[in-house]
């Protein structure tokens, strides 16, 4: 049986971990091909092999800061497979020197919004050539809740960026929205990824806070973003543009959780 985005290419930026793995295995499962953007390379090769070879998954080294990267990231997908019909905006990072505004160095600011919202800058700008020329497309980019609300643990940086990714998601989804291209925002909750994992074994305490506003007190899981992922990168979302898709276990919408 067809899978639900079978035969189409996504690129996946930060494929090697994470979200971005959980959705790489997802996609390839559901009869996409994918072009896997990271900077693991060990992993990135292996990766391919275990996902069937080249077949159906290529891996290209990418710095997300680089247009030049970026945009041959892009043309490998429509070279190796023949389209871009998809593409998943979700290399970032969250370092422990991005804290309050009060403690945050101008480097780790700007370091931050270079990878997580000068890429989805690049990405969209790389893709979105191929998709208008093809006349579809489904674009959706990494935001989080943290977009759309104040987090309990300051990362001004992070924050900002997201809420970066948020807007810009906004107006390319209202801009492209008659060419037939889509372009929506996954905005997640705390998730139980490599990124969390390091914040918990550096600040026990503090990673502890995001967890007690969770009204399903526990995190997300990198598989249950990838759903969503599929979802807004499928035809089940042909009428979804420009959206905030928040998948947070209900803190966006909690005024105060039970402990």
């Amino acid at each position: 049986m067809a899978g639900r985005i079978q035969d189409r290419v996504a690129v996946v930026t930060g494929g090697c971990s994470g979200i971005g793995l959980a959705t790489v295995q997802r996609f390839v499962a559901e009869g996409a091909k994918v072009v896997i953007g990271d900077i693991d390379d060990a992993r990135g090769h292996e990766l391919v092999e275990e996902l069937g070879g080249a077949d159906v998954a290529t891996y290209v080294h990418v710095d997300v800061t680089s247009k030049e990267q970026v945009d041959a990231l892009f043309q490998t997908a429509k070279d190796t497979y023949g389209s871009v019909d998809i593409a998943f905006n979700n290399a970032g990072i969250s370092p422990p020197e991005d804290d309050s505004i009060l403690d945050t160095d101008l480097d780790a600011w700007r370091r931050v919004q270079e990878v997580n919202l000068t890429s989805v800058y690049l990405c969209c700008k790389a893709a979105l050539p191929h998709m208008l020329e093809q006349g579809r497309g489904s674009i959706i980019n990494t935001a989080s809740f943290v977009a759309v609300m104040g987090a309990a643990t300051s990362q001004i940086s992070y924050s900002a960026s997201k809420g970066g990714v948020l807007s810009m998601t906004r107006e390319l989804g209202v801009q492209f929205a008659r060419q037939g291209v889509r372009v929506n925002a996954l905005c997640p909750g705390p998730v139980n990824t490599p990124l969390l994992q390091e914040l918990f074994a550096k600040d026990e305490e503090r990673a502890a806070r995001r967890l007690v506003h969770i009204p399903m007190g526990r995190f997300g899981e990198p598989e249950e973003m990838a759903s969503a992922v599929l979802f807004l990168a499928s035809d089940d979302s042909s009428f979804m543009t420009a959206s905030t898709f928040l998948v947070d276990g209900g803190i966006s919408g909690a005024y105060v959780t039970p402990l």
